[in-house]
């Protein structure tokens, strides 16, 4: 990861008119569903980035799932079929809460979800149709198996998944940070590889995190 495509990540959500947090230990949280579209495999990413009160910023990258495993597209839990978000930005959608007995963010806000119904391994967004999914349907954002795993399965039916505890942990670590400055609501993006970046060099899925930054070329405004 460079930072050109770090500017390419900024100038996404620019293009798209989302809100950047700018204030100290505010986080972003984007998520980037990959163009591949891998069934049951962690191959999109969550791009994590804050400032710090030296107005440095920090930025990490994590493996995760923004689509189900192909054992809830073939029984889904819903009958109108698996979830998948829809490309877009959640503004206060999530709050730290309880997932299954451990701390995640939970699902506060409206979400708008594609469904698909076909019962197959693949998710057919070109066919799948748009519903709202409401606060506490819970679409969260949590982890997979404790440790790390290689594939989806069931750990999600429509959440946004990591694939590693530990990324996880850290993650929540900042989470906690940003609750205890301003209050429990968290934002969610989502963007799309094949409509946001173009270009083959710009795939961004699958890189490790690489932590902090430092004082960069880019100032939010």
């Amino acid at each position: 990861m460079n930072i050109t495509k770090l500017k390419q990540v900024i100038d996404s959500l620019v293009t798209n008119k989302y809100k950047i947090y700018t204030r100290p230990y505010e986080l972003n949280i984007v998520g980037i569903r990959s163009a591949e579209n891998k069934p049951n495999k962690f191959d999109d990413v969550f791009f994590i980035f804050y400032k710090n009160d030296r107005n440095e910023l920090v930025f990490n990258i994590y493996p995760c799932t923004t689509d189900p495993g192909t054992f809830w597209l073939n029984f889904p839990m819903n009958p109108l079929g698996a979830a998948a978000i829809v490309k877009g930005q959640y503004i206060d959608t999530y709050k730290i809460g309880n997932h299954r007995g451990y701390t995640a963010l939970t699902q506060a806000g409206d979400l708008k979800v594609y469904r698909d119904l076909d019962r197959d391994s693949d998710f057919d967004f070109g066919t799948a149709r748009v519903y709202t999914s409401h606060a506490g349907d819970g679409i969260n954002i949590h982890r997979a198996a404790p440790g790390s795993t290689e594939n989806v399965n069931k750990w999600s039916a429509g959440c946004q998944v990591f694939k590693s505890s530990r990324d996880f942990d850290e993650f929540m670590k900042a989470a906690q940070k940003h609750k205890s400055l301003y209050g429990n609501k968290f934002t969610y993006t989502l963007l799309d590889e094949r409509e946001d970046f173009k270009k083959k060099n710009t795939r961004l899925a699958g890189i490790g995190a690489i932590g902090l930054m430092g004082l960069l070329y880019f100032s939010f405004k």
